[in-house]
């Protein structure tokens, strides 16, 4: 390792890697350390006899970052796209109801009322604004559309994404479209049509495909860890940051522990790839109001419980092939389920589930959130007895899952909550009055692995441009 590289990124998360990757191919020296055995953060790949679990994200959408990135790492020919037909499914009075996904099957959807379908006919002819100042995700659905679809529809996708609470979750960080829509157009349809025909009307591109790999999620983290090489470094928790006093050259001190060793580097710029507070732990002694901001982002936990099952166990799938098709399930809240949803993730994927001596099937199950946060407190043998009698419930499974595989994580997902939007700006200025010091990760831009990607890009380049300026060389 070299003792001062130019830049070190804290945090082997995927934007940690996907950040200390793009910084490299730019022609810095980097050094990421990462403070566990492993890199990936909550993003893992286990497998148990013959099963293959994604633990963390099950897909990811192929954006144009996703895709660069796969390209460069060779990993194009293990990409697996999941069929864009597959139907996603609400439960509702105990029934599973494919999910609209078209004008068309939002009219005929049981899930709504008849009255909200008229105000969603209804909306393009009339104008609104928002109020002043930031407004939940739950408030903006019923002042628009009513009661029904926040609970059969919105409430459930928001839950299934962030494990979010909608009247907490704010419109401008989470659809920030919706928002300004209504405020140029005074209507979401009316001035989606406008926009499109701006943008010059012709076919709407196509939705980018949900993927995965052959070996699961894990070998993202995997070719990138490879990439980086030794610039890469696991079990290196960093203890301490300081600024160089006044008068001394520009950089930034930083002590870290490998191998039960002490060691220091300085570094001219820090990529702060970590959970918020953490980095707000580690910027505690650049400037105090990094901590005091970071710690307003509040977090989720989640509960996952991956389940293989033989599929002679699961009525629902032996009634009908077409039933086999489809990307899951979720739950509203009124169900009265502790489940959130269930991802069918080897009706998704091949190579999730044996075949042989005979055909097995695998499920992906969430509980928790920001609604529910108690489960997570609960022993792991108690969180897989409780997700198998709902989702058996609800899938019609007889007998006990074949194998099952726990996880749980108390602060899984950032939650994008009311106020949301300042505390980013609020980092951003503060990062910008900062010489040397840059932050990404999922709580700033999506949780999602496209948009952690993204963000990485992004601050690969504004790390990139500060290096380069003049007042650093």
């Amino acid at each position: 390792m070299s003792p001062s590289p130019n830049i070190l990124v804290i945090g082997g998360g995927i934007s940690g890697l996907a950040c200390a990757q793009r910084l490299r191919n730019d022609g810095f020296a980097v050094q990421l350390l990462e403070s566990g055995r492993r890199f990936g953060g909550v993003l893992d790949t286990v497998e148990k006899d013959g099963f293959r679990f994604d633990i963390g994200p099950q897909s990811f959408l192929a954006n144009e970052a996703m895709m660069a990135l796969i390209e460069e790492l060779g990993l194009g020919g293990e990409l697996l796209r999941a069929d864009p037909r597959a139907p996603r499914y609400i439960l509702l009075g105990g029934r599973l109801v494919a999910a609209p996904l078209g004008p068309g099957s939002l009219i005929r959807t049981p899930l709504i009322s008849w009255r909200t379908k008229f105000r969603l006919l209804v909306e393009p002819f009339g104008h609104t604004q928002p109020p002043d100042g930031d407004e939940s995700i739950a408030s903006f659905i019923r002042r628009k559309f009513g009661d029904d679809l926040l609970t059969n529809l919105a409430g459930p996708f928001i839950s299934g994404i962030y494990a979010g609470d909608p009247e907490k979750l704010s419109l401008a960080s989470v659809l920030p479209i919706a928002r300004t829509l209504e405020e140029k157009f005074g209507s979401l349809i009316r001035g989606a049509i406008k926009m499109r025909r701006q943008g010059g009307g012709g076919p709407r591109p196509p939705r980018p495909s949900l993927c995965n790999f052959r070996k699961g999620t894990v070998a993202l983290i995997e070719a990138l860890a490879k990439s980086l090489g030794d610039a890469a470094q696991r079990a290196a928790p960093v203890a301490a940051i300081r600024p160089h006093g006044p008068g001394q050259p520009s950089g930034l001190d930083v002590t870290f522990q490998d191998g039960g060793a002490t060691q220091s580097l300085t570094a001219l710029a820090i990529v702060f790839a970590t959970p918020a507070q953490q980095a707000g732990s580690l910027l505690s002694n650049v400037k105090p109001q990094f901590p005091d901001l970071l710690a307003q982002i509040e977090y989720a936990p989640v509960a996952q419980v991956a389940a293989g099952y033989r599929l002679s166990q699961i009525s629902r799938f032996r009634a009908s092939a077409k039933a086999a098709r489809g990307f899951g399930f979720l739950v509203p809240r009124t169900e009265g389920l502790r489940l959130l949803g269930t991802v069918w993730s080897s009706f998704l994927f091949a190579e999730r589930a044996p075949e042989t001596p005979e055909k097995m099937a695998s499920f992906t199950s969430f509980a928790g959130g920001a609604t529910d946060p108690e489960i997570c407190s609960r022993p792991e043998d108690e969180i897989a007895a409780l997700m198998h009698k709902e989702l058996a419930g609800v899938l019609g499974i007889s007998g006990e899952p074949v194998v099952q595989h726990v996880a749980r994580w108390e602060r899984a997902l950032p939650q994008y909550n009311l106020g949301h939007s300042r505390v980013v700006a609020a980092l951003g200025e503060l990062s910008a009055a900062s010489p040397g010091i840059f932050l990404t990760g999922n709580y700033l831009a999506g949780p999602s692995m496209g948009a952690c990607v993204e963000h990485a890009n992004k601050t690969a380049g504004a790390v990139a441009q500060f290096l380069r300026a003049p007042a650093v060389k």
